[in-house]
């Protein structure tokens, strides 16, 4: 089965209403989509994306640009493409958009070679389980007012989560701690509650706030510090008692490597589009996997669930729901738990009326 052809259309999806974080205003999303066909009539699906539709073109030059390292080969042979294109983006370097292009190519002809077989990601790549653990993380966002937080708190309760995170980032410290406690208050202690501070603070600072959010039992504080900052990152887990979790903006196995021997953080949370694609996450999965480190995942839910599903190691599954629309099948929850979809591939598929919709 070879790759014939590799097609991308970019599309816009706007938020209902922008959100707030640390990292500034987010009202929507530039997403690419990718399509790759092969000569035996079986086709792979992935999707990435930028935010508020900023570099969309960049990203979508590379994904097209990359496609020669796929077209006219092995379909199944993803790891000889993988070291071809790591190859080929040397000159340009191997994080941003190169990486993510790759990752755009990788998890399309895994979803290809998981249709082709018959068989769900996760079972082709070993299988853990048929079920992971979830998370709210699509709400309880720095725009929201206290009461507006524990009101949506309540509704994910609601919903069935056991599980949700909310954002930190208020000038003063203690600010972000009333929060922290009015949603705890709401919540109770048996929901997990997770804290995201979207890389906003210091190192001084954050040793400060974690030890307010101490008294809270958080599951993890999440990216306290810059991207770049690993040892100073390093320094915060060993001050703390409430685990670190970080890497969603860190590329390849290579820079969660060095996370792993600095301990920069307790739980790592690849994403699938940053990371170098289901290839590079499973890679990193297994690396951490010998440090006795937990993984989660970051956004791309339909799609993480069958990378989680293959590692023991894996803890949560985030759900942000911001594209799931683009998809004809939704994620099934139960019991505060993501079921890992038996359908080939990914097991979830393009839909082409909603798509034409919002392109139109």
């Amino acid at each position: 089965m070879r790759v014939t052809q590799v097609e991308t259309r970019a599309l816009k999806l706007p938020l209902a209403a922008p959100i707030g974080s640390a990292l500034g205003a987010i009202e929507g999303f530039g997403v690419i989509l990718v399509t790759v066909r092969t000569d035996g009539g079986v086709t792979g699906e992935n999707l990435v994306f930028t935010l508020n539709d900023r570099r969309t073109k960049v990203l979508r030059q590379m994904v097209d640009d990359l496609a020669d390292q796929i077209v006219g080969f092995d379909a199944g042979h993803i790891a000889a493409f993988w070291a071809r294109a790591w190859k080929d983006i040397n000159f340009i370097g191997h994080q941003g958009v190169a990486v993510m292009a790759i990752s755009a190519l990788d998890g399309a002809l895994w979803d290809a070679l998981g249709k082709a077989a018959g068989l769900p990601l996760y079972r082709l790549l070993g299988g853990a389980g048929s079920s992971v653990p979830l998370y709210h993380s699509g709400g309880l966002w720095l725009s929201r007012s206290t009461d507006e937080l524990v009101e949506e708190a309540g509704r994910f309760m609601a919903q069935g989560f056991k599980a949700m995170k909310m954002r930190l980032g208020n000038a003063d410290p203690r600010v972000d701690a009333a929060r922290v406690r009015a949603v705890r208050e709401a919540i109770g202690p048996d929901i997990k509650l997770m804290a995201d501070a979207n890389q906003g603070q210091t190192e001084a600072k954050a040793i400060r706030l974690g030890r307010l959010l101490e008294e809270f039992d958080l599951t993890w504080f999440e990216e306290p510090l810059p991207a770049w900052d690993l040892d100073g990152l390093a320094r915060v887990a060993a001050a703390l008692d409430t685990p670190i979790a970080s890497g969603e903006t860190e590329y390849t196995r290579y820079g969660f490597r060095r996370m792993l021997e600095l301990r920069s953080a307790d739980i790592l949370m690849p994403d699938l589009q940053r990371v170098g694609g289901v290839s590079e996450f499973m890679r990193v999965g297994h690396m951490a996997q010998a440090y006795d480190v937990a993984v989660s995942s970051h956004l791309f839910p339909e799609t993480s669930i069958q990378v989680l599903g293959a590692l023991s190691n894996a803890v949560f599954l985030e759900y942000m729901p911001w594209f799931s629309d683009l998809y004809n099948e939704r994620l099934e929850i139960a019991d505060g738990m993501a079921l890992v979809p038996e359908r080939p591939g990914w097991g979830f598929t393009f839909n082409a009326d909603f798509i034409d919709k919002v392109s139109a």
